[in-house]
């Protein structure tokens, strides 16, 4: 899996790239079938940045957060906290699917039964 850390009108130091790197590849413990993980920081307004953060995953359409705030990390952490929410529920309606066996719905409406 690949994290690309990105930017737009201005420049991250390295420091930043790293922790930022660090803190998206914590998403692989909640959900493993990730494929990437990009994250673009808009600095046009400096004392707001905003963080578009955009994750891959397998068979399934992209989880995309946004965030702006008064700093870098807050505007980060704000979008890898709706990331994070998209994947719990995703993966929740996954389990849960493949918890409930398909013929318990059948059954419950058997023709012989409604006569």
């Amino acid at each position: 899996m690949q994290v690309e850390v990105s930017t737009r009108h201005g420049h991250l130091s390295e420091a930043s790239k790293q922790s930022i790197t660090a803190k998206a590849e914590r998403l692989l413990r909640l959900f493993d079938r990730l494929t990437s993980i990009e994250v673009t920081v808009d600095l046009k307004d400096e004392q707001k940045p905003s963080v578009d953060l955009r994750v891959s995953a397998e068979h399934k359409h992209d989880f995309v957060a946004t965030e702006q705030a008064a700093g870098l990390m807050a505007a980060f952490d704000g979008a890898l906290h709706k990331v994070e929410h998209q994947l719990r529920k995703y993966k929740e309606k996954v389990q849960d699917h493949h918890r409930s066996p398909r013929h318990e719905a059948a059954s419950l409406e058997s023709p012989e039964e409604s006569e």
